[in-house]
C-alpha cells in the first residue's frame, strides 16, 4: 500500500534549492521519509556535540543556529528560516551536531534521519550530487563569516547585517525581533559596541529606530559602510 505523503511537505522539498531539479521520486522518498515536530519558540531542537540528530526542513517559524564558547559566550552563526533546511552537514557525515539549533519563533520542521537520507542518496546519485553541492555553498558562506570576522571593522559587520536582515525580510527596515544582543552574537562583538555602532549610523543619517525597529534611510550609503 502507498505511503501517503503530505502535500505541504512536497511542496515544501521542492522549493528547497538543492532539491528543485531532483526527480518526483527522489521528493515522494524523502517526503515518505520525514516526520514532522510542531515547536515553541526557546525550545532546543539539538545541541552540539550530541550524536547527529538527522537533516531538517522548516516548514514555519525561524531556528537560530549557534556555537557557545567555553565561557559561556554565544556567536549566531545564522538564522534559518522557512524553506531551509539546517544541520546538513552533521546529516551528511555522521558526525556530532557542529552547533545548537534552537526555536527562535514557534516552528514547523520536519526531520528526516541520517540513515533515511543515505539511503536515498545511494539510489539516487543526482541527488548526493545536489547535498554536495549543497555544503559546498555553506563551507563558501562560513569562509565570508570568517573574512567578515577578520577584514571589516565592527561598524562594517554591523552594516552588513542590517543589508542582509532588511533583504530576508523585502523591506527598508530590519524586523524588531533582532536584539541587539543577537546583533552582537552574530557579529562577533558584544551589545555595547553594537549600540555605539547604531548611534553612529543614525548620527549620519543612515539609519533611523522607529518602534524598536531599525529603518535603512540610505541603503547605498549603508552597502557603502560594508564594505570598511
Amino acid at each position: 500500500m502507498p505511503v501517503r505523503i503530505d502535500p505541504t511537505l512536497y511542496n515544501l522539498l521542492t522549493h528547497v534549492t538543492y532539491l528543485r531539479d531532483q526527480h518526483e521520486e527522489v521528493l515522494q522518498a524523502l517526503a515518505a521519509a520525514a516526520t514532522r515536530c510542531v515547536l515553541p519558540a526557546g525550545h532546543i531542537v539539538f545541541l552540539q556535540g550530541e550524536p547527529v540528530a538527522g537533516l531538517f526542513l522548516i516548514e514555519a517559524g525561524e531556528v537560530k543556529v549557534s556555537r557557545v564558547s567555553k565561557e559561556g559566550r554565544e556567536h549566531i552563526l545564522r538564522i534559518v528560516h522557512a524553506g531551509d533546511t539546517f544541520n546538513d552537514v552533521a546529516a551528511l557525515d555522521g558526525g556530532p551536531n557542529p552547533a545548537t539549533c534552537t526555536v527562535r519563533v514557534d516552528a514547523v520542521i520536519w526531520r528526516i534521519a541520517r540513515e533515511d537520507l543515505m539511503r536515498v542518496a545511494i539510489r539516487h546519485p543526482k541527488l548526493a550530487w545536489a547535498l554536495i553541492e549543497s555544503v559546498a555553498r555553506r563551507a563558501r558562506y562560513l569562509v565570508g563569516v570568517v573574512e567578515d570576522l577578520g577584514m571589516r571593522s565592527v561598524r562594517g559587520r554591523l552594516a552588513n547585517l542590517l543589508l542582509l536582515e532588511a533583504q530576508s525580510s523585502a523591506s527598508d527596515a530590519v524586523p524588531r525581533l533582532l536584539t541587539q544582543e543577537e546583533m552582537a552574537s552574530r557579529i562577533g562583538t558584544v551589545r555595547e559596541v553594537v549600540g555605539r555602532a547604531l548611534r553612529g549610523l543614525a548620527t549620519d543619517g543612515i539609519i533611523a529606530f522607529d518602534r524598536h525597529r531599525i529603518v535603512i534611510l540610505d541603503a547605498e550609503r549603508l552597502a557603502e559602510e560594508a564594505e570598511v
